[in-house]
């Protein structure tokens, strides 16, 4: 799908030639002004407004084919609200949404009458693309993407050609992360996810991918990674992604994504409906996927590490059981009370092994826990962290990608639960907040790290009949690692300027030792 900007006028629009246009109304336009004032395409904007044709409320729309007053095929007229970046997206996804049909291969979007507010031109282009995903990977009479150009016109401003490059990154990294939450579990094992990761090279020269295997995991003693796969036939893969923005003495933010490829819940065996969307269970390996993926468009001055732990989780006879202990990279021992508690035993290892990049922070994401999904519903990810600091800055990176989480508690007493009799710790604790007890689980692995932890299991996937991936939170992640680039840089360079200002200062002399 391609995006353009383009600088039309309110009189151009009207000649333009495009499949489509969407214009977009906002809140309290003056219908009025545009009958008397307007050419003959605006005079019949105003007066569909002003006999209330146009339903209230953002993301109300009404079509017109061949209009006559628009060299455009087919219009469309959808409320804007105040044109922030989140009214835009709900129009946006409402206007493209009616507009897929044969023949809609180019729309354009004309916002001209909007106060457009700070990333709304991003969240037009993100919500088109997303409007008109379609999987076709494993279908055999695939129907792809109708639409193929995406044309805002807008001025073209640094901020307008800023936000269309992000949304153009933005969109190659969702659909990645979507690509490989959406495929079933024999089309994405940890091999094929691997494979993936490699692909991520050809990209950008600053990616480079190592993969691991099971002797490497092995002789790093990841005994907690190594229980879950060893019921599985698939051999596990430990993936990791390096991106190189920044010199090498900056330490990096480390992001790590648990890549269960499918979950059966081994021994502890899930019910049988809706196990098929168990293959989702990697979509926090995908979101770093696709995170890395649009890094290495955007290409900031920041060093990224991204740690994938993944195998599946089967009930075969060599499979783990419930009172098993087994011991962790960390020296940790472990008592596996629930076999489908498997997530937090993979990224525990995952977490050990982060902290031999000394890295500036470390952020895993995962779906990990359906306690989350009933806490936060799909609206927002849930986020853990003990640092205030790198609480907030994700949580603001979440908001402005309308990718929003949601802080939850780490109190010490959470953790009393996950005690054991048989060794350091449990894998679980009881059913109630059972996110975050999984989230003080991953937390023994972190000392000395400032750490948070993503559960996405609400946010990364939908059921019913919109089933599939989202591909969150990759906007999230992306936005963090842009906003750490600035912090980074600004910091890096602060030294600089001192030492520049102090250079330009006048020489003084001396003062005299004789008094006034």
């Amino acid at each position: 799908m391609n995006f353009e900007l383009k600088p039309f006028s309110q009189r151009e629009i009207a000649t333009v030639q495009a499949d489509a246009l969407i214009l977009a109304v906002p809140d309290g336009l003056d219908e009025a002004k545009l009958v008397k004032g307007g050419d003959a395409l605006w005079k019949w904007v105003g007066q569909v407004l002003a006999g209330g044709e146009l339903e209230s409320g953002t993301g109300k729309l009404l079509v017109s084919h061949r209009n006559p007053h628009c060299a455009a095929t087919r219009l469309v007229l959808v409320r804007v609200g105040k044109g922030s970046a989140a009214d835009m997206r709900k129009a946006v996804l409402a206007a493209v949404g009616a507009l897929r049909l044969p023949g809609v291969a180019h729309v354009v979007l004309f916002a001209g009458l909007v106060p457009v507010q700070e990333g709304a031109l991003r969240a037009a282009a993100l919500a088109a693309a997303e409007a008109t995903y379609a999987y076709t990977t494993t279908v055999s009479k695939p129907k792809p993407r109708k639409l193929e150009t995406f044309t805002l016109a807008a001025s073209d401003s640094t901020s307008a050609q800023a936000q269309l490059k992000q949304a153009c990154a933005l969109v190659k990294g969702i659909e990645l992360a979507k690509e490989w939450a959406n495929r079933p579990g024999n089309h994405a094992t940890p091999t094929l996810l691997a494979h993936a990761a490699e692909k991520l090279e050809k990209h950008s020269s600053h990616i480079k991918v190592e993969v691991l295997g099971p002797k490497e995991v092995a002789k790093l003693g990841m005994g907690a990674f190594m229980a879950v796969a060893q019921g599985s036939h698939e051999p596990l893969r430990f993936i990791v992604i390096h991106y190189h923005g920044a010199p090498k003495s900056q330490a990096p933010v480390v992001l790590v994504g648990k890549g269960i490829t499918f979950d059966t819940g081994g021994i502890s065996i899930k019910p049988a409906p809706e196990m098929d969307e168990m293959k989702y269970d990697m979509g926090g390996a995908a979101s770093v996927l696709g995170t890395l993926r649009a890094i290495a468009e955007l290409q900031p001055a920041i060093n990224v590490v991204g740690i994938i732990p993944s195998c599946e989780n089967m009930p075969d006879g060599r499979a783990i059981k419930p009172g098993d202990v087994v011991t962790s990279m960390s020296g940790q021992t472990i008592e596996i009370l629930n076999t489908d508690a498997e997530g937090r035993l993979i990224l525990c290892d995952a977490l050990t092994y982060a902290a031999r990049f000394n890295p500036a922070s470390v952020v895993d994401v995962a779906t990990l826990t359906g306690a989350c999904v009933v806490a936060l519903g799909g609206v927002r990810s849930g986020l853990f962290s003990a640092d205030d600091e790198l609480a907030a800055q994700l949580a603001q990176a979440g908001d402005t990608a309308l990718d929003p989480c949601w802080r939850l508690p780490l109190d010490d007493e959470y953790g009393e639960g996950l005690k054991s009799n048989f060794a350091d710790m449990g894998n679980v604790a009881g059913r109630m907040g059972g996110a975050i007890a999984a989230a003080k689980f991953l937390q023994k692995f972190t000392a000395d790290m400032r750490w948070a932890h993503l559960d996405i299991a609400g946010t990364a996937w939908k059921s019913g009949a919109a089933k599939g991936a989202t591909g969150r939170p990759v906007g999230l992640l992306v936005d963090f690692l842009l906003n750490q680039a600035a912090i980074q840089s600004a910091s890096a360079s602060a030294p600089e300027v001192a030492t520049a200002a102090k250079r330009a200062e006048p020489k003084r002399k001396p003062a005299s030792s004789k008094a006034a």
